[in-house]
């Protein structure tokens, strides 16, 4: 069975980090601009607990994960899978 191909969790830390650091205090004379903004981070933490799930389900049934770093082929990939 091929794992189940998932973005790994440092892509969503960094987004976030980013959108809470910086883009929040830089739209603070934007109102609008920053409850997008605000928006968005709820959002990428949503999406952040929606897989969390999907590798409990996985874990649950011995399902193959493997965390990506990008989209690009990993020679190296069966270092970063993790079997459940």
């Amino acid at each position: 069975m091929e794992p189940l191909p998932l973005p790994s969790h440092i892509h969503y830390e960094l987004l976030l980090q980013l959108l809470e650091r910086q883009t929040v205090t830089a739209t603070y004379q934007n109102p609008a601009l920053r409850e997008q903004t605000r928006q968005l981070i709820i959002t990428l933490r949503k999406a952040l607990a929606q897989q969390k799930q999907i590798e409990a389900m996985c874990q649950e049934t011995n399902y193959p994960i493997e965390y990506r770093w990008s989209l690009n082929p990993d020679p190296v990939s069966s270092a970063h899978s993790r079997f459940q």
